[in-house]
């Protein structure tokens, strides 16, 4: 039994639960996935956005910008990377350049920092890979990018370090009501109960929602194609570009990555299918032709790999976020789209000051604020490596030669709170497998160790939990 129980362990789940995680609670969080970051979370534009596209006075716009301004110290914090590289909003048409004014009013409204409107001659200046088309655009400094697994693993590795429960491979059923005034949820790994329940289920939001309120919710599956591009052209531009809004998204935008990549996406196509992330040429053919128009020259044959990822979006577009009216106890953080990663934060805070004030907490008084990350040997100098070598020589052994990622990185991913138990839990902590050869040279090895450190067969090793595996059987025998 459980003071809050939180379903979902994506960036919005993580979030609350480090931030409960300040208070005396009993806190557990149930993930459907092998890991976090399993969902939406870990596939979308990666990008902090400076808050100037929500309708003012919204949910979206006041923890967007909320969001943002808390990420440096939350970044600092959490040690993980952030970049505000400032972000554009680019006119190709001058009979739409009114459309830029609307934006920049709109985020002096949401109280967006240091916008700024630029002639075509200021745009080139900053940004000469852009098209010759472009009219206008505008700049917001506040924009940056980041990389959503590692705030998501950060969160929930600090709000485990805090005490927080992760029970993964846990999947909701049902929700009910006791007659103890308790929430009891059927999973199938048996039942929890909590005073209070979180609903933070990404596109199954609406299907745990609908557990509980006769008020039915429904969202929409919106999927999103994106490509990403070698480091060998991250540089090609340095802000991230997006195009100007329609009413399915902000677009397809062109933007550096916080690891130096270069990333294109994504589409909007709205499907119904909850795990309907399979890529499509057309959706592929569709965000070339899209971000062409903006950026020149755009270098396409240098795409390293695909993927997609969906929205949970709603028709109103909005975050949905407290408690359910016809379900007292229950609170939902539903239709978390863009720009739910850059208000993540900001959600958590919001979350735990509700729960607050229902459940009269108090703080704790040894909670850790801060959480270090993986050792990274990138950056560092020839002494600072043979230093770190002598203490523990597994540093000495690179695993994933793209990327340049050690037997000591990985090895520090699998034995740290929450660590890896798949190759993408791997991948997702140390970024080994997510360069030029997408992890065809070091999965082998990858699987040596996460086989020996754990004391799994191969034949158990996944590539994503479930029923991923990569070794089906042997056609030897032991040697």
């Amino acid at each position: 039994m459980y003071d809050v129980i939180v379903i979902g362990a994506g960036v919005s789940g993580c979030a609350v639960a480090r931030w409960l995680s300040r208070y005396e609670l009993n806190v557990c969080v149930l993930e459907k996935c092998e890991d976090v970051c399993e969902g939406t979370s870990k596939a979308n534009s990666a990008i902090v956005h400076a808050g100037f596209d929500a309708d003012e006075g919204s949910l979206m716009a006041k923890l967007n910008v909320r969001g943002n301004e808390m990420m440096d110290d939350l970044a600092k914090d959490l040690d993980i990377p952030f970049k505000r590289n400032g972000s554009m909003v680019v006119c190709i048409h001058k009979d739409e350049l009114d459309g830029l004014k609307v934006l920049y009013e709109r985020g002096v409204k949401n109280g967006v920092k240091g916008l700024k409107l630029l002639s075509k001659e200021e745009v080139l200046e900053l940004e000469p890979n852009l098209s010759e088309n472009v009219e206008g655009a505008l700049l917001a400094p506040t924009g940056g990018i980041i990389c959503p697994f590692e705030l998501t693993i950060a969160m929930a590795e600090n709000a485990n370090e805090n005490g927080v429960e992760f029970r993964f491979n846990t999947r909701v059923e049902d929700i009910k009501k006791g007659e103890d005034g308790l929430w009891h949820l059927r999973t199938n790994n048996g039942e929890y109960k909590a005073k209070y329940v979180v609903n933070a289920a990404g596109v199954y939001a609406d299907k745990i929602h609908n557990m509980v309120s006769a008020d039915k919710m429904h969202i929409i599956e919106r999927r999103g194609d994106y490509c990403l591009l070698d480091k060998e052209v991250g540089g090609h531009v340095s802000h991230t570009i997006f195009p100007q809004p329609t009413k399915y998204g902000k677009g397809v935008l062109v933007t550096p990555t916080v690891h130096g990549n270069l990333l294109v996406g994504p589409t909007a196509i709205d499907i119904e299918n909850k795990e309907g992330t399979a890529t499509t040429a057309e959706g592929i053919d569709a965000l070339t032709a899209k971000a062409s128009e903006n950026v020149r020259n755009l270098p396409m044959r240098n795409v390293i790999t695909s993927f997609a990822g969906l929205r949970a979006h709603l028709e109103q577009h909005e975050f949905v976020i407290g408690e359910v009216k016809d379900a007292p106890c229950f609170i939902d953080v539903a239709g978390i789209e863009s720009p739910g990663l850059s208000a993540s934060p900001a959600i958590g805070e919001m979350v735990s000051e509700m729960l607050k004030e229902k459940m009269s907490l108090k703080e704790k008084e040894n909670w850790i604020s801060t959480r270090k990350g993986i050792t990274r040997t990138e950056g560092l100098s020839i002494e600072e490596m043979n230093a770190l070598i002598k203490e523990n020589p597994a540093y000495g052994t690179i695993v994933c030669r793209c990327e340049s990622i050690t037997e000591g990185e990985i090895l520090d991913a699998i034995h740290r709170p929450l660590g890896a138990r798949s190759l993408d839990g791997v991948k997702r902590r140390t970024r080994a497998g997510m360069g030029r050869c997408q992890a065809g040279f070091c999965s082998p090895r990858t699987m040596d160790i996460l086989s020996r450190e754990l004391g799994l067969s191969y034949e158990e090793i996944t590539k994503s939990g479930g029923k991923s595996n990569i070794v089906i059987e042997r056609t030897k025998g032991e040697v």
